[in-house]
């Protein structure tokens, strides 16, 4: 089993090799693939040196697997390229998501859908994907109509620039090369990604677009206010979520300690309720703040928080691989 991490010096890279290891993924040969400036240097997995190579010669060496996680434009560009050779890519960018030809795969959801035809398979946003975990089993009982969520966004989601922006000013400096508009220390942005015409940016519009995709329901309703915060990892979300039949506040609790990849945190009388700062170097997204609507039927409030570098983004695509070899799939 040869595995290709593209990108495996940046932030989702290295918590990919990380989980990887954590996970005794049984891995023969790692072909670490990062730019140019970055090859022939070494990064170490498992007590051992491996050199970054460049992309050329990792589809040369025809990996079973490549996990990529470099920007939707080296996606683009290069995931058909690995693919060609017969290498099942697993790409973490936004590149993919959308084409129809493509499946956007929580495991958890929608692992089963997967064929050895499936050359390049499509990871979610991270923000999607723990709401998504979240909301899996509820929806199976209950059905969502709709979904208010309203994100809180930790700067590793940006990627090492805005690590460094974060650090800079808490010091008391200006930033030397900020990812952001303006300060994020002592701030809150309500702005993620690009802004379209609608108004709303292109961070929302992945989370009501991908969730119908990977819920495979076109009928789910979803707005989302997607909101940048000064926290260093853990993403979290305030969710309002109507459903089509009536439910049971205790049954919910039931089904949410249930449910695959979610950990129930929600003993207010203790101050027990997801956090960042607990989310962090978990792969379970946690759930808390179980709340009924009162001005609205069938409505329920939740407080979702997962490690966006974890089951946002590494911890997804090596569940991912690992559904794949247990399917006996990529089949060259």
């Amino acid at each position: 089993m040869k595995i290709a991490v593209v990108g495996a010096t940046g932030l989702v890279g290295t918590e990919l090799l990380k989980v990887l290891a954590e996970r005794q993924f049984p891995l023969t040969e790692l072909l670490p693939v990062a730019s140019a400036k970055s090859v022939g240097q070494f990064i170490e997995f498992q007590g051992k040196k491996y050199p970054v190579v460049s992309m050329d010669d990792a589809i040369a060496a025809r990996p079973d697997i490549a996990i990529f996680s470099a920007g939707g434009s080296v996606s683009k560009e290069h995931a058909p390229r690995f693919a060609a050779v017969g290498t099942t890519v697993i790409d973490n960018s936004s590149a993919w998501r959308m084409d129809p030809t493509k499946k956007l795969v929580v495991p958890e959801l929608n692992a089963d859908t997967l064929t050895p035809e499936d050359k390049i398979i499509a990871n979610p946003n991270c923000s999607t994907i723990q709401m998504v975990v979240a909301l899996n089993d509820l929806h199976r009982k209950y059905k969502v109509r709709r979904i208010v969520v309203s994100t809180y966004q930790s700067v590793t989601g940006t990627g090492k620039k805005a690590v460094d922006q974060l650090l800079e000013e808490r010091a008391g400096q200006t930033a030397s090369n900020p990812a952001y508009p303006h300060p994020i220390d002592l701030n809150v942005l309500p702005h993620i990604d690009v802004f379209e015409p609608s108004g709303y940016t292109k961070e929302e519009l992945k989370m009501v677009n991908e969730t119908k995709k990977i819920m495979g329901d076109d009928s789910i309703r979803v707005t989302a206010t997607c909101v940048r915060i000064p926290v260093m990892g853990g993403h979290s979300e305030s969710l309002n979520v109507e459903f089509a039949e009536e439910f049971d506040m205790a049954e919910v609790r039931e089904i949410l300690a249930n449910t695959a990849g979610v950990e129930l945190v929600d003993d207010p009388a203790t101050n027990s309720y997801p956090m960042p700062k607990d989310s962090h170097g978990k792969d379970a997204v946690l759930v808390g703040r179980l709340r009924r609507d009162e001005t609205q039927p069938k409505t329920l409030n939740m407080w979702v928080v997962a490690d966006n570098l974890r089951k946002g983004a590494a911890t997804n695509a090596v569940q991912i691989a690992e559904y794949l070899l247990s399917q006996q799939v990529p089949a060259k």
